[in-house]
């Protein structure tokens, strides 16, 4: 169960992986670090809204403000994300560069944004914003890991398997479902989702046919970064804490997931996801929890020697209406 967990984690990531790789058949590796700027977001918002004192809360009392935190988490998550498209990719699309251009592009913006996390305290300084902002930017210790001031203690409802099932856990798992179906109903039922299956299966022929790709390539990326703020949300619900480097890890596992599952198809991330958490879960408790991530990433070669599209290797261009 608690596999399933953090495979709901991984899923919600990886759909910013599926989503930019089903229109544009580019890897998008800057997401990670649209995921750690969520979690970063959480956190912030829960020391404007309560302050730095430490403190132990219930899920049920800690509801209104991580309510707040999800917004401002996807708010900030789907703005990285646009600047990502603005400055990383669209130039480069518009020129027709190779894709491996746009692949470097992306790596580059990952290590810029991680590291412009890393030096929060020496830009707040620069703008003379270290006496407001100290609480945000941690002086001196920027890179250090930065906690939630507020612990949520998860309450045990019942056991599965010798696992005691929490309100946090049920809440990641039903905020995952419900946030993935809300997603594949959007890109199968709407005339906007319809459009991004359309760019995705023939961008010449729908640019003919009066789709505005460009707006198809932001909304995909805004799509993205607004389910990488929820992952982050959830996150930190479960571990509390984070660091300017915290997407590294979780952005290789998530697009591990979305390459098990069928990059590019919006299913096969929950899938791929679900799967991933439940291996590791697997491999920790047989191996040790230091064999937790061989265990991951020999599955990921396992399935794609048998199916190399993935468990359900279906493009996001082929999604059926």
């Amino acid at each position: 169960m608690g596999g399933l967990v953090f495979g709901a984690v991984y899923a919600l990531i990886a759909l910013g992986y599926t989503m930019v790789y089903g229109v544009l058949q580019l890897i998008n590796f800057a997401h990670s670090e649209v995921f750690m700027y969520g979690t970063f977001a959480v956190a912030w918002m829960f020391i404007f809204l309560h302050g730095t004192e430490s403190v132990t809360w219930s899920l049920g009392k800690a509801a209104p403000i991580l309510v707040a935190a999800l917004v401002g988490a996807m708010l900030l998550s789907a703005a990285i994300a646009l600047l990502l498209e603005r400055f990383a990719y669209r130039p480069l699309i518009r020129k027709g560069a190779p894709k491996l251009i746009a692949l470097i592009s992306a790596i580059g913006a990952s290590f810029a944004l991680a590291e412009a996390m890393g030096l929060r305290d020496r830009f707040a300084d620069k703008l003379g914003l270290s006496d407001n902002l100290e609480n945000y930017v941690a002086p001196g210790k920027a890179r250090d890991v930065f906690s939630n001031p507020v612990t949520i203690q998860p309450k045990g409802l019942f056991e599965v398997g010798g696992y005691t099932v929490s309100d946090v856990d049920l809440v990641i798992l039903a905020a995952c479902f419900i946030m993935m179906i809300a997603l594949d109903t959007f890109v199968r039922r709407t005339r906007f989702g319809r459009g991004i299956r359309a760019v995705a299966q023939d961008p010449e022929t729908a640019a003919l046919m009066g789709v505005n790709s460009g707006r198809v390539v932001q909304v995909t990326f805004l799509i993205g970064g607004l389910m990488a703020g929820a992952a982050a949300t959830l996150y930190m619900m479960k571990i509390g804490s984070t660091r300017q480097n915290a997407g590294f890890i979780l952005g290789v596992k998530a697009f591990t997931a979305a390459v098990m599952g069928g990059i590019g198809n919006l299913r096969g991330a929950l899938v791929g996801g679900l799967l991933l958490g439940v291996m590791e879960n697997w491999g920790s408790a047989v191996f040790g929890s230091e064999w937790k991530d061989v265990v991951a990433f020999v599955l990921l070669v396992l399935i794609l020697l048998v199916r190399p599209s993935g468990i359900l290797g279906e493009s996001l261009g082929k999604a059926r209406a």
